[in-house]
């Protein structure tokens, strides 16, 4: 370890600590303090005393000299600052589990999406449903809750939809109101100044066709926009004010046709509030959508696809420090993309032994993100420090998680699993607290991983090609005499007549040789 030693030479003097009993400026016992004039008088008659001006010229230089001193040295230097964050940082990845917030009803339900409080982050709103259709009763509830996290014994508020609720989202902009896409398709929203039933909820026929598995606010001027997306193949934007019918809605139709039985059934999206006018989508096939609102026509709004996963893609975050990487999750993998590269991914996590089912980025460090695992495990990956494996997993619970959610100062991380329990864990300070340089460094990760990916890409092109040109070539060489290849009609035609051939000339061969075995009869019976 390196050690800094500095040494600077000033005056020494001794100091000696006493008390006394002083009461307001210490004046003589003729003057009263209280009195105004008196005070003034005695003023004067100092000032004017050749013993007061000298001790004053006295402690003037001294003064002087030590403030001069201290303009030469910084006496409040921290010379080990670095070292501190070295040390801080060398200390070995933890979490522990503070509260568990379970279902307080009798038939357990999934919690399928997980919301912080955007001001305080004292309260968790959670949604709970089914997915299972087959799995539901009569008797499981539609509720879902806000939870204190200060009391995990009682949710502090219930909310009342009139169907299971998948997914809740705080508004960033007024804490108090939350929208939440239902099983049946519905968008709701609440106030919760107003109770537990829903200020408005959207009519069935202009609503989703399939549940709503993702809702996301807008940023806008009335901060009353969200939009909304399904497995139904739809992407709706909503006004909460008027949530009557959709203002605006897209088909997933990669033909861009608008054809809703083509369309892409839509699992994850993603907003980021510096491009305003851009979004992109999950799809239960895989393949993540870039989307630009802002297109003059409906064809033109679908931009690019990327494809690289074997499953629903359950998480799309982009990193909140370096906008155009973003996060999959999807199959047994996460994956990094770079938006210039749409081939493949620029990183990612080697397959796991079970499903990943969510995945966010930490908002105060860039290098770290979390994940979340069928098996009950939490994951949380420092790709500057590892890319093969996690840097911290921790055993949740026995059951499956299904979501996650990081507060906003990234200590506190809550995972939802199958049975209803709303886990609180708190990150460790090395995880939770921004390294010295760890922007340069992943910022210089991406650029070098996506050069990589640009140099494979461009080389995978050019075997294309090459390919291409071989098989064009081959093809001319051996069309040389014909005019061109046939037709299948031909082909077939070509066929009929070649076995229509064979067979004439195998009865001609056959009665050949019958006529031949006559001749040989007649010439026995003459002998």
């Amino acid at each position: 370890m390196e050690m800094n030693v500095e040494e600077v030479n000033t005056e020494c003097f001794q100091s000696n600590s006493c008390g006394i009993n002083h009461v307001e400026g210490g004046w003589p016992k003729d003057v009263n303090p209280e009195e105004m004039e008196q005070t003034i008088r005695f003023r004067k008659k100092v000032e004017k005393d050749e013993s007061y001006i000298n001790s004053v010229l006295q402690l003037a230089s001294v003064m002087e000299h030590c403030i001069r001193q201290n303009n030469a040295v910084d006496i409040y230097q921290e010379y080990l600052e670095d070292e501190e964050e070295v040390e801080g940082s060398q200390e070995p990845p933890s979490a522990k589990t503070i509260y568990v917030f379970r279902d307080p009803n009798e038939v357990k339900r999934t919690i399928t999406g997980l919301s912080w409080h955007p001001d305080s982050g004292r309260k968790l709103a959670a949604a709970y449903s089914c997915l299972e259709f087959q799995k539901t009763s009569k008797d499981m509830s539609l509720d879902s809750y806000i939870w204190d996290i200060e009391n995990p014994n009682r949710p502090e508020m219930t909310l009342k939809p009139t169907s299971p609720l998948i997914c809740l989202n705080y508004n960033p902009k007024d804490s108090h109101i939350l929208v939440g896409g239902s099983f049946n398709g519905q968008i709701a929203y609440w106030d919760t100044r107003r109770g537990s039933q829903p200020v408005e909820i959207s009519s069935v026929e202009q609503s989703h066709r399939d549940p709503v598995y993702k809702i996301v606010w807008l940023q806008s001027k009335t901060g009353t926009d969200a939009f909304s997306a399904s497995t139904d193949g739809q992407v709706l934007w909503w006004d909460v004010r008027k949530l009557s019918e959709p203002t605006e809605h897209l088909v997933l139709d990669l033909g861009r046709e608008g054809n809703l039985n083509r369309a892409l059934g839509a699992i994850s999206l993603e907003f980021e509030s510096t491009m305003p006018t851009k979004f992109m989508v999950g799809t239960e096939q895989g393949v993540v959508v870039s989307c630009n609102r802002k297109a003059k026509t409906p064809a033109e709004k679908i931009v690019c696809t990327y494809d690289g996963h074997h499953g629903p893609i359950y998480a799309l975050q982009r990193n909140p420090f370096f906008p155009k990487n973003f996060l999959t999750v999807g199959d047994w993998t996460a994956r990094i993309w770079s938006e210039d590269i749409k081939e493949s991914s620029i990183m990612w996590t080697k397959y796991q032994m079970s499903f990943l089912t969510d995945a966010c980025w930490s908002p105060v460090r860039p290098s770290v993100f979390f994940t979340v695992k069928n098996d009950g495990v939490l994951d949380v990956w420092d790709i500057i420090f590892k890319q093969n494996d996690p840097t911290l997993s921790l055993k949740v619970c026995d059951t499956a998680l299904n979501s996650l959610c990081v507060q906003d100062n990234g200590r506190l991380v809550a995972c939802g699993s199958q049975q209803g329990e709303a886990t609180l864990l708190e990150i460790c300070s090395g995880l939770s607290t921004l390294q010295k340089n760890e922007k340069n460094l992943l910022a210089a990760m991406f650029e070098r991983e996506t050069k990589r990916e640009k140099i494979l890409e461009s080389r995978q092109r050019e075997i294309r090609l090459k390919e291409r040109s071989r098989s064009e070539q081959s093809k001319e060489e051996e069309g040389g005499q014909e005019e061109g290849e046939e037709s299948p009609e031909q082909l077939i035609v070509r066929a009929e007549n070649d076995f229509s051939s064979m067979v004439e000339m195998e009865q001609k061969r056959r009665k050949e040789r019958q006529d031949g075995s006559n001749q040989e009869k007649d010439v026995c019976k003459e002998k």
